[in-house]
């Protein structure tokens, strides 16, 4: 099968890489021939971290490139797009592709465009990731509540694939008693605004058992956020994100119940649990069945709740230990590449006509 995978980022994107780019190794093993074009690149990304702007000029310039190679797209049997084709632009590119295509989503997409402030984007764009995902013959999402989206859109095929991790690139923690243990987070300048939502629990962890706060991907700007906290930063790399884990005793993730956080995957609760890393949770979207289906940590929904589950946690290296068995058996039996692969395949495969399901094999 040939495949036209339309990504919204390069590999630095970590949901493109992730959620498509990830999976291509084991695709082109299975026999099958994958292009890949994003529509960000390198360039446009780091000038967007770098200032939080976007130049107007060389967006431009990317959705030409763009439709470039969607001149193209009926040489492939099958495009994989994520997200959406050009954002912020009607869904009428999607409903002219003659190509059979599926359709990706680890987050709310939908709701920058039916949730914005701009009430003339919420009127001409509110319903676009719907039209998307009715018109296309796959729908992939990371969740359910993204699945319950795409159902209610009228998608005719919805697939729920967690986005995970290969586990060969993680190992297991290696437990051993500490007097300084280390509450851990990873996560990126953008998300880092949910730790302070439980700054109090976190001090007061810190005070009472000597614990300390590892910062994986976070600013500088946040240690002056989290007065009376040991808190050491460390930039984040695709190369190091395991081995830093590693380092940590509990791993935590706050979310507030928005409807943009219910759409979030809880990939780094996963990333702990390839670590042999206990959790604690806030109970939001996806978050929730990953600790329960798992047994791998504690969900908590207040300040209280959080400040209990860490203390659990804290003064119980046995409880930590035992969690963090239970995640790593998680890992390996759902929340991994090697599971999802055929999921994907079988999803894939089931977009194509009816006579040309003998490309999928």
């Amino acid at each position: 099968m040939k495949i036209l995978l339309l990504t919204r980022y390069p590999r630095t994107g970590a949901s493109s890489r992730l959620r498509t780019l990830q999976y291509l190794p084991h695709l082109e093993a299975a026999g099958h021939e994958v292009r890949v074009q994003s529509l960000f690149d390198e360039a446009w990304l780091e000038s967007l971290y770098q200032s939080g702007r976007r130049s107007p000029l060389r967006t431009a310039t990317l959705y030409l490139r763009r439709l470039t190679a969607l001149a193209k797209a009926g040489e492939h049997d099958l495009l994989w797009i994520e997200k959406e084709l050009f954002p912020y632009l009607p869904a009428w590119f999607e409903s002219r592709l003659g190509t059979p295509w599926v359709v990706d989503y680890d987050d709310a997409l939908f709701h920058n465009y039916d949730l914005a402030k701009n009430p003339l984007v919420r009127r001409l764009l509110g319903g676009k990731i719907d039209a998307v995902m009715r018109s296309a013959s796959g729908v992939i999402v990371g969740n359910r509540y993204l699945a319950e989206r795409a159902r209610a859109a009228g998608a005719a095929r919805v697939a729920i694939i967690p986005t995970v991790v290969d586990h060969n690139r993680y190992r297991p923690r290696i437990v051993a008693p500490t007097a300084h243990p280390v509450i851990g987070w990873i996560g990126s300048p953008s998300t880092q605004k949910y730790l302070l939502d439980i700054r109090g629990p976190l001090q007061q962890a810190c005070r009472r058992h000597g614990a300390r706060l590892l910062l994986v991907g976070a600013t500088a700007e946040i240690r002056q956020c989290l007065p009376g906290i040991e808190v050491q930063l460390e930039p984040w790399s695709e190369e190091r994100e395991a081995a830093l884990i590693r380092h940590m005793d509990i791993g935590i993730m706050p979310l507030p119940d928005g409807p943009w956080e219910r759409g979030k995957c809880g990939y780094k609760l996963i990333q702990y649990m390839a670590c042999g890393v206990p959790l604690v949770a806030s109970p939001t979207g996806a978050n929730r069945e990953i600790v329960e289906d798992s047994g791998a940590g504690l969900l908590a929904d207040s300040n209280e709740s959080w400040s209990d589950a860490l203390s659990r946690l804290l003064t119980s290296a046995s409880e930590r230990e035992r969690l963090g068995r239970a995640g790593r058996q998680a890992v390996e039996n759902r929340y991994c590449l090697q599971r999802q692969l055929p999921v994907l395949l079988e999803t894939l495969a089931a977009a194509l006509p009816a006579g040309c399901k003998a490309l999928a094999h």
